[in-house]
């Protein structure tokens, strides 16, 4: 490109960027202003008195009763009749126990359906990958297959896997893998992309296979690459496998689902301390693998 093209490029440049923006700020004026005629941008009633409530009852975690609850706490009618008396101690004990094995069920749920995905992308990616120069036929249809699998939610294919396969942690490992997939096989792929051909083609015209290309050429150079997007599909899958307890998947979703049902704020502001811890918690060891992996 001369001197003189390069200003006129950059100036075309700057006016697609602004008719992008143009268009995107339409679309978002587009959807506000549908909104506000239909009704639907209303706060409803009372909505500073309901978040004060709410910030309160969270700012009082439930785990905090098992060592301050009341050991007789009772619960009586309007007209004072005693219904019951219940060790606030020994029940957040018991649903401390049940946090626990619900935590190690969602990170099942995240570990397992996380690696199946891993496996069923690797060869998709593969074949979409451009560079790699698969015939057309098998790289449109891998591309479609990715392209389908991440446009599905995992809520949905949740939904349908439990009425296949019926309701616990295995249709939730297999609705994770399934949107997975397509992530992970998007992610495979542009990774392959961006590979230093030469080596590529220097072992493939010593006559070598595609397979002995893949291991000889391939997988040595995006190795990292793979293990640094996997670990951020699964890190993604930790925060998503909590809410296919919603539908019957297992795992945190279930004891959410119950605790907003019940307007247990206490109880949910619990689950989704461990929410949280568990996500910092593996966010903190994926840096440690990737920075070792440079």
């Amino acid at each position: 490109m001369t001197t003189a093209a390069r200003p006129a490029a950059s100036h075309r440049g700057r006016l697609r960027f602004l008719a992008l923006a143009g268009v995107y700020a339409a679309i978002v004026l587009a959807c506000l202003g549908t909104l506000a005629a239909a009704g639907d941008l209303s706060l409803g009633r009372q909505p500073w008195d309901n978040l004060l409530k709410s910030m309160a009852e969270f700012a009082r975690p439930s785990f905090i009763d098992v060592w301050f609850g009341d050991p007789r706490l009772e619960y009586r009618s309007d007209d004072g009749t005693l219904l019951r008396v219940e060790d606030r101690r020994a029940v957040e004990a018991s649903f401390l126990a049940a946090l626990g094995r619900a935590t190690w069920v969602t990170f099942q749920i995240a570990t397992l359906g996380s690696l199946l995905a891993a496996l069923l992308a690797l060869p998709l990616g593969l074949l979409s990958a451009r560079n790699l120069n698969a015939p057309r036929p098998l790289a449109s249809a891998a591309r479609t297959v990715l392209d389908v699998a991440r446009a599905v939610h995992t809520l949905v294919f949740g939904l349908v896997l439990v009425g296949i396969v019926g309701l616990g942690p295995t249709a939730g490992i297999l609705a994770i893998a399934l949107h997975s997939m397509g992530t992970a096989g998007k992610l495979f792929a542009e990774s392959i992309e961006t590979l230093d051909m030469g080596a590529v083609d220097a072992v493939r015209a010593t006559g070598a296979t595609p397979m002995q290309i893949f291991f000889h050429a391939v997988w040595p150079s995006v190795l990292p690459q793979f293990v640094s997007n996997h670990l951020y599909v699964w890190e993604f899958n930790i925060r998503d496998s909590t809410i296919l307890g919603l539908i019957g998947a297992g795992g945190l979703g279930l004891l959410i689902s119950e605790a907003v049902s019940l307007f247990q704020w206490p109880r949910l502001a619990t689950i989704l301390m461990v929410v949280v811890v568990l996500v910092m918690a593996f966010d903190a060891l994926s840096r440690r693998i990737r920075q070792a992996l440079l």
